[in-house]
């Protein structure tokens, strides 16, 4: 008959240590383990690249225009997002300028508008098949100031006017020379034109050594609006050109029938809204732009709108759903990356 004895439970046999024998066995098995699968996560883990760093270019416009003012304010916050990536800004004369620079390398980064972009493709710019997009900004309107009692309701009535179109490389006076074309108006021939900037423009008009002046810009543009406070000025529409403009080809099919609203510019516009032409205004490199630099670029600028916009009204229109339209160039490669890994 089998013992109902209870079975003792057998004891620990401890070493000279004091410890259980064979635990110690155990411990550093156990951390032997860890240590290598540490080192083999470690070492299966992909290298994580060295943040952008290095000196860049980012040319920008006229002095007092919105891509002057973007640019500085852009500046500023990559300081915070890149502190290892020193930008300078250039100022130019505008889009037209702005593409010819990046194209050759004088600029790594800049804003141009999207009609400056095709155009320079079209007449075989040299290197324009380099030419990569970070994103889509925000729409140029197209303005045409003219003083409060003026009898200009068109274009068509600035024949034989002194009429300030933009300095020669600027994307005013490519857009300018286009509008007056659809209003039968010859820029060299039918109109004198005086070819500044929207930082001498707006002071000629007050002198009243201008009769009137175009203008492409984010709204609402601060020049503008610093001179309808010593001024009494007017906005002509535009709207009336557009399907005589597109009959002009390819070329201008990046225009598009825009208003501006009364609140452009409250004071000027009087409750009126004012009918007139947009342009889009894209961020551009080249795929010679290191593909790191160029995501880390496009983050700053898609994650900085609403900091910028407290001050550049038209970046509020920065947009991640819309930033990756940027006909007509292609986005560049580092961009592609941020906005995969984006979420809207």
């Amino acid at each position: 008959m089998p013992s109902l004895r209870p079975r003792t439970a057998s004891r620990p046999v401890f070493g000279p240590d004091g410890l259980a024998a064979g635990r110690p066995r155990i411990l550093w098995g156990s951390a032997a383990v860890l240590v290598v699968c540490g080192l083999l996560a470690w070492w299966l883990m992909p290298a994580r690249a060295p943040a952008p760093s290095g000196e860049i270019t980012f040319a920008t416009g006229v002095r007092t225009g919105v891509y002057e003012r973007y640019g500085a304010l852009f500046k500023q916050r990559l300081a915070r997002d890149l502190p290892q990536v020193e930008l300078t800004l250039q100022h130019s004369q505008g889009s037209v300028q702005n593409v010819a620079r990046v194209a050759s390398g004088k600029a790594d980064f800049t804003i141009t508008a999207s009609d400056a972009l095709a155009t320079y493709q079209q007449e075989g710019g040299k290197d324009a098949s380099r030419i990569r997009a970070c994103a889509r900004l925000y729409d140029d309107y197209m303005h045409l100031v003219v003083p409060r009692d003026s009898p200009v309701s068109s274009a068509k009535d600035l024949k034989g006017m002194r009429v300030g179109v933009g300095e020669k490389s600027s994307g005013v006076s490519l857009v300018t020379s286009r509008l007056l074309q659809a209003a039968g108006l010859d820029m060299e021939h039918d109109v004198h034109p005086v070819r500044e900037g929207i930082d001498r423009m707006p002071a000629l008009l007050a002198a009243g050594k201008l009769d009137a002046f175009f203008w492409s810009g984010g709204l609402p543009t601060g020049a503008i609006e610093r001179l309808a406070e010593r001024t009494d000025i007017r906005l002509v529409q535009l709207g009336d050109l557009l399907p005589r403009l597109h009959e002009q080809g390819r070329r201008t099919g990046y225009y598009r029938a825009a208003v501006m609203a009364p609140d452009a510019y409250p004071t000027v516009q009087r409750g009126r809204s004012v009918k007139t032409v947009a342009i889009a205004n894209l961020l551009v490199t080249t795929d010679r732009t290191d593909p790191a630099l160029t995501e880390g670029i496009t983050r700053s600028v898609i994650k900085s709108r609403d900091q910028i916009g407290r001050e550049v009204h038209a970046a509020q229109k920065v947009d991640l759903r819309t930033a990756i339209y940027t006909d007509p160039v292609p986005l560049h490669e580092g961009a592609r990356r941020y906005y995969r890994s984006a979420k809207p």
